[in-house]
């Protein structure tokens, strides 16, 4: 019998320490979570999976100990990021990693919080805006873009690096204009050429083992679980709510039960009893490798896809919560990534460690020169559906 597999990898892994000596729980009224975070183990997870080490070697031009040394040092960064910015609130502004080890920098708008930053593992820096300001001008971006794509303006993000918001331009006339009628603080935003042409990857183009209404061919992202039904979510361009699902060999796998593009791009297809969501996903190395979660990255790290088109690529995550102006319409919620991707990867996984991350929506370029791909987060996904990953 056929089993239900998303298109993408993950490996467990034991984590190591951060950059710094953790300091007494006492120092700060959040330090007992925040050194709870930074001392307590990933769990008794197995070594990295060979063909994802394998991956991030090629791509990122990394050595077996490297790779193996930065997926450690990214999963606990990802554990601190969650702990600072839960301690920080409305003084929080980012965080992201860089370096061999992923040393993780995080950005607040407070002075005084720097020291409570280094003191449990993170290198601080202070900027003017919190995330905050920054998302609030990008989804004023987003308000403004309505039903009407501006042509002028094929994507923007929050560059939380930079601690601005990134609006690419082909037409710097019109995109001002464009902003003023938004009504963002001019302060927030900053204007660059555009070096990118992103367009869905699939439509009636090859995806991962399953066709929609035996017509258009799209990749399976993660095996989910809905009241104890098996199915999973792929990418929203990929068919419609009422449109079935099949795989190659014909046999039916289910229907879709909701999809959403533009606006966001996900769906999930709910698949017969026959089938089994398995918290498993194609190595294209002729293996599986286990989800053990879904835990965000930070900005910086590595992450990998898994399409049918190109099999495994690997890059790092640029930015997060971008807007891409497809001909179609508007995506906003994107994760902007340097990984490649090419037509028929469309809906299959994002990946960093063991951790899922989100299926592929669309990007530019390809597997040989190099692209820019987007991912919708898998989160997002999950809770409007109500489902239920598949992990283990």
């Amino acid at each position: 019998m056929l089993r239900l597999r998303a298109a993408v990898a993950a490996c467990s892994l034991t984590a190591v320490a951060l950059v710094a000596t953790v300091a007494p729980a006492g120092a700060h009224p959040n330090g007992t979570a925040i050194a709870a975070a930074l001392a307590a183990p990933q769990g008794g997870a197995a070594p990295p999976a060979a063909p994802l080490l394998r991956a991030l070697q090629r791509d990122l031009g990394l050595t077996p100990q490297e790779a193996g040394a930065r997926l450690a040092h990214e999963a606990r960064a990802a554990s601190v990021q969650q702990a600072l910015q839960q301690a920080l609130g409305e003084r929080w502004a980012g965080a992201w990693v860089s370096g061999s080890d992923a040393t993780l920098t995080v950005a607040t708008t407070d002075a005084s919080a720097a020291r409570e930053i280094t003191a449990h593992g993170g290198s601080a820096t202070v900027v003017r805006h919190s995330l905050a300001a920054l998302d609030g001008a990008k989804d004023a971006l987003d308000r403004a873009a309505g039903s009407t794509t501006p042509e002028a303006s094929p994507l923007w993000y929050v560059d939380v690096a930079a601690n601005t918001v990134v609006v690419q331009s082909t037409d710097t006339g019109r995109t001002e204009a464009f902003l003023r009628e938004a009504g963002v603080d001019r302060a927030l935003v900053r204007v660059e050429p555009a070096s990118d042409s992103p367009a869905p990857l699939a439509d009636l183009r090859g995806g991962d083992a399953y066709f929609i209404d035996s017509a258009a061919r799209c990749s399976i992202g993660f095996p989910v679980t809905s009241n104890g039904q098996p199915g999973f979510v792929s990418a929203g361009h990929c068919g419609q709510a009422g449109s079935s699902a099949a795989a190659p060999d014909g046999s039916s796998i289910g229907t879709f039960q909701g999809s959403t593009f533009p606006g966001n791009d996900y769906s999930w297809v709910q698949a017969d009893s026959s089938w089994t969501a398995q918290p498993q996903v194609n190595n294209y190395a002729g293996g599986t490798v286990t989800v053990s979660g879904s835990a965000v990255a930070p900005i910086g790290s590595s992450v990998c896809r898994s399409g049918s088109t190109t099999g495994w690529h690997c890059g790092t995550v640029r930015q997060y919560n971008a807007t891409v102006n497809y001909s179609e319409g508007s995506v906003s919620g994107l994760t902007r990534t340097t990984v490649c991707a090419e037509p028929g990867d469309s809906g299959g996984s994002f990946i960093s460690g063991s951790q899922a991350q989100g299926v592929t929506s669309g990007g530019s370029g390809n597997c040989t020169s190099g692209g820019t791909t987007y991912f919708q987060p898998v989160n997002p996904i999950l809770q409007a559906y109500g489902l239920s990953l598949a992990t283990g």
